[in-house]
């Protein structure tokens, strides 16, 4: 098991963009312990203690990481929405309600391939999810 460098995660966030206060992590002394010797079993304690599901985050995982290829699509017909298509064969329904999207269910069936080149025309001022 390779040994957690901390500055150089520190550094690999910042390069993202995203601030890191070591001073707002809140952890006990055993989860501390468990994030440097083993940091799955140290992050799924801080993420109980915190409140996160790791079930569900476990599950999405274990979905995702079987997936070879994910397409995504604008709903069609006026709708506020998009479509994820995973391995062509599947398809995962999303529509806008309010300020967010909802999943709103899946179909099966036999789905074209999608364009890479779907995003390439947004502004560059857009949110991102590390923005709080």
């Amino acid at each position: 098991m390779n040994k957690f460098d901390c500055e150089k995660f520190e550094e690999k966030l910042r390069e993202m963009g995203i601030e890191y206060d070591p001073k707002a992590f809140k952890a006990g002394r055993l989860t501390k312990l468990l994030l440097k010797l083993d940091p799955i079993r140290g992050t799924k304690r801080f993420n109980k203690r915190s409140g996160v599901r790791n079930d569900v985050f476990d599950k999405a995982h274990e979905l995702f990481s079987k997936i070879e290829r994910i397409d995504i699509f604008p709903l069609g017909g006026g709708l506020r929405g998009f479509v994820l298509v995973l391995d062509q064969n599947t398809a995962l329904f999303f529509y806008q309600d309010g300020d967010y999207f909802k999943y709103d269910g899946f179909e099966m069936g036999k789905y074209a391939k999608g364009k890479v080149t779907i995003f390439d025309d947004l502004p560059d001022n857009l949110p991102s999810p590390y923005d709080l």
